[in-house]
């Protein structure tokens, strides 16, 4: 798909067939920029991580840098999962099951889409697998 979408203007249309060309186009390249700055930030993280691992003489220092390198592995462990959904998406913009329901196959819907590009269950299945877990959760 060789077709360009500025994201900043392009308007998703409820009117418009559900996932025709342009609504993969603006969902692949939504997806694609979400992952660019996830791979820019870890970038950034590691060059900072890089210039932190000096030596601190301060022990007290020297644990601080500590916990705030503790806290940027976990959010670049949250991120790297973040990605494998990213891609997860891409994928099923591949293979033309993007934008609907795992469970039941419906349109999942532009506006929740828009929001959380790599969801993949409707709102109506998305709450219904919350009530199970909180049910489960609670015996």
């Amino acid at each position: 798909m060789s077709e360009k979408i500025d994201l900043s203007s392009f308007v998703l249309s409820e009117d418009e067939e559900f996932m025709n060309a342009n609504q993969r186009a603006y969902f692949r390249a939504k997806l694609n920029a979400w992952k660019n700055d996830i791979l820019r930030e870890a970038r950034e993280t590691l060059g900072h991580l890089a210039e932190e691992s000096a030596n601190h003489p301060d022990l007290a220092d020297r644990a601080s840098s500590e916990t705030d390198r503790a806290i940027e592995l976990r959010a670049r462990d949250r991120q790297r999962k973040l990605i494998s959904k990213i891609d997860a998406a891409l994928q099923r913009l591949d293979e033309g099951t993007y934008g609907y329901c795992e469970e039941t196959g419906e349109p999942i819907g532009l506006k929740r889409l828009d929001a959380r590009p790599i969801a993949t269950l409707s709102i109506e299945a998305q709450e219904r697998h919350e009530r199970r877990e909180k049910v489960y959760r609670d015996e």
